[in-house]
């Protein structure tokens, strides 16, 4: 994976993928606020796609992420807790999996900040709470087998 960064005007630069480009905008949307949705994202791309193998679907997805920063620089995250809201047509249990397979072991951004950052999670499925503030533990997260899926390619 490659990206290059240059810079445009002020505080603008132009980020440059071997798929696509885009501008960042600081302070407008920071770098921090890019990475943050970035790990968002990579987890609910996740809840979308895993439910396809198994002939479901996941509908009406949101998934807030809040972080708690270090006072002094570097600012680095010291807690990250994700709240994963949806429908679906299957069971509770299935959608804790898909939750739980996503945070262990297919989201390659939340597996790449898991050893200095305390995860814990919240999921509400079809309207009911089924998990409140589970902890993952640290580390260098484990094989959940939920079959391959697409993802967000790297």
């Amino acid at each position: 994976m490659k990206i290059t960064i240059t810079h445009k005007e002020a505080m603008k630069f132009e980020a440059k993928t071997p798929k696509s480009s885009f501008i960042i905008d600081c302070p407008v949307i920071s770098p921090i606020d890019y990475f943050l949705s970035g790990i968002i994202t990579c987890s609910a791309t996740d809840i979308i796609l895993m439910p396809k193998n198994q002939d479901k679907t996941v509908t009406d997805l949101v998934v807030d992420g809040e972080v708690l920063r270090n006072d002094a620089h570097p600012c680095k995250f010291n807690t990250l807790h994700l709240t994963y809201n949806f429908n679906s047509d299957a069971d509770d249990t299935t959608a804790g999996r898909w939750v739980m397979a996503s945070l262990e072991t297919y989201c390659s951004t939340i597996n790449t900040i898991r050893n200095s950052t305390a995860i814990s999670y919240s999921i509400t499925h079809n309207g009911k709470l089924i998990k409140d503030n589970e902890k993952l533990i640290s580390g260098g997260g484990s094989n959940i087998d939920m079959g391959e899926i697409e993802s967000c390619p790297s």
